[in-house]
Order: structure tokens, then sequence, then C-alpha cells
């Protein structure tokens, strides 16, 4: 299997120049409304700026010029400073500029003193956010795993996931010691409401087929939602054997040092049968499994102190 760390780069970033005045006042922000009523669903690529799927399937939504036949329908290409950085030589440096993106969806952060890059783009996109009824965000992986739904932990998640029939695993968890994601921010995450949001990682950050699940993932969603119709060229729905699996987190291991290892050059959902297995070493203390049956969720390949080195979990359904 080719390192993930050395991976090729076989997927090409799309020029988002064209979209950058958008039509809301906000830089690459584009908003299309129909006359019928309906949700307001959010199509979100870029949280991190290497991860070129999500860039991908929006570029090729809008070159189709699609429109909503009901509710409201926006395009946001997020951390775009990150991504005009994007070298393929030296892929991974474009992930963020000053600090995870994904990491700062608090408000306590957002209203906070503090300054990045980051933080100033999040803030100017918190309303686009917080009038979303729907938000899908596009996220892909360092490691060859296997496609995947994060939809926190609320039943709404869950069903929108599984009302997707894709990707096959759908990952029910609240997310990371080092900070809120965007799906955990605000209503998406609260217990009762309707505003919710999932996040798809939809495979090895550069390989071809991510792009595609990418954007398989949004015509689903918005096919389920009747906003749009099939259209007669262009990309397909591909037919999907696979049953879904949902995935319960029942812990997430936070890395303590530099020196964590895992035990085996991990993937990602592998199911591991017994519990009590040595799945790593975090300076000299053991990292075990759980419980029988434990799934290993998006094991890290870089994983650094004090931020998610792997998720466990139990299937559930």
């Amino acid at each position: 299997m080719t390192d993930p760390l050395f991976a090729p780069v076989e997927l090409t970033p799309p020029d988002i120049a064209p979209y950058r005045r958008g039509n809301t006042g906000i830089d690459h922000v584009t908003s299309l409304s129909a006359a019928e009523p309906g949700p307001h669903v959010v199509l979100n690529a870029l949280v991190h700026g290497n991860e070129l799927c999500g860039a991908i399937a929006l570029d090729a939504l809008l070159r189709k010029d699609l429109r909503p036949a009901r509710g409201r329908l926006t395009f946001v290409f997020a951390n775009t400073a990150a991504y005009a950085t994007f070298d393929r030589q030296n892929p991974y440096a474009s992930r963020y500029l000053d600090e995870d993106f994904n990491r700062l969806w608090s408000p306590d952060l957002l209203d906070g003193r503090r300054d990045s890059a980051e933080l100033r783009r999040a803030r100017i996109l918190r309303p686009v956010y917080e009038s979303a009824d729907l938000l899908l965000d596009l996220h892909s992986m360092t490691a060859d795993t296997a496609p995947l739904t994060l939809c926190g932990r609320t039943t709404r998640g869950r069903d929108l996931a599984l009302g997707l029939r894709y990707p096959a695993w759908v990952v029910a968890d609240g997310g990371h010691a080092g900070g809120k994601r965007l799906i955990d921010y605000g209503g998406f995450a609260e217990p009762e409401g309707s505003r919710t949001a999932i996040l798809v990682e939809c495979g090895q950050h550069w390989r071809t087929e991510t792009a595609t699940v990418a954007l398989e993932c949004c015509l689903r969603l918005l096919l389920g939602l009747e906003m749009i119709g099939l259209p007669a060229t262009g990309p397909r729905l591909r037919p999907r054997a696979d049953p879904q699996r949902v995935v319960e987190v029942t812990d997430a291991i936070t890395a303590s040092s530099e020196r964590f290892r895992f035990t085996a050059p991990f993937v990602g959902m592998e199911v591991i049968g017994r519990a009590g297995t040595v799945i790593g070493w975090d300076d000299g203390r053991a990292i075990q499994t759980p419980h029988d049956d434990c799934v290993l969720i998006m094991p890290a390949r870089r994983v650094k102190s004090g931020q998610t080195a792997v998720r466990l979990g139990r299937i559930v359904g």
C-alpha cells in the first residue's frame, strides 16, 4: 500500500477565482434561492486548504448552473487563504495558515479577542452557517480509509446520514478535545431542534475517487430533499450495494506526547476482536482497546501532543 504521507496527488485543484465575488457580499460564498419554500442547505468545502475534493464538487455543481427547485442553496469555499497556498510538492502544508479552522466553533473563541487568519474567516462565515437548516461539510483523510460520515451525537444527524444511503460507514461521535468542529456548533449539536449538520470524509486526500464521492454526496442530499432533479448529462449516482453500518464512538484517544506510536500501520475502520489489545504506545503507556469488536476510526498518521490520535467505537447498527 502507498504510504499515505507520500501518496501521489491525482486531483487537480480547481480555479475558484470566478467564485470569489459570489452574490452575498462575502468572498467565495454564492447563494441561490427558489420561489418555492424549502430548507436552506449549505454545501461547505475547503475547511482545510489541502482537502481538494469538496472544492472540485462545488466547482462542478456551479459550472452546471444547477438551480434549486425549492428552498435556498449556498456554496461556501471556507479556508480560501490556506487553499491559495496549495503546493502538490508539499500538499500537507496548506491544511491551514495559523490554526485548524475546524476547531474554532465555540462562542468563547468566536467572540473572544484572540486573532488568527482562520478565526477572522470563521467570524465572517459565521452568519452563513447560523442561517443553515442543513449543512454538508466535505472533507478528506490522510489514510486510504473507506469513506465515512460523521454525524455527531444527534438522532437527526444520524437520520440524515442514513438517508443519503452512502457512504457505508456512519460514525456518531462527540468531536475532539482540541476544539469544536463546525458540525458541533450551536444549533447543529443541540439535542432538540431541527438544524442538522454532517461531515463526510470522502476518502484519501488526493485520490481521484475522493472527488467523485464528494460530488455524489452533494447530489444525494439535494435529490433527497427534492431541491434538484437528476441532471440529464454529467455525474450520475452509482448503485450502492454495501449496507450502512453505524458506529458509536466510545473513546477518543488524545496523544499526551510527541512519542505516540501505533503498533501497526492502521488505516481506519479496522475491527479489533478482543478487548485489551494493545494498539499503540504513548510515552510508554499502552493504549488498549476498551471492548471487544472495537472499531478504529481515523487513526492519525502524524500524531501530535494534545490532538486526537484515534477514536474507538462499537458497531450498533
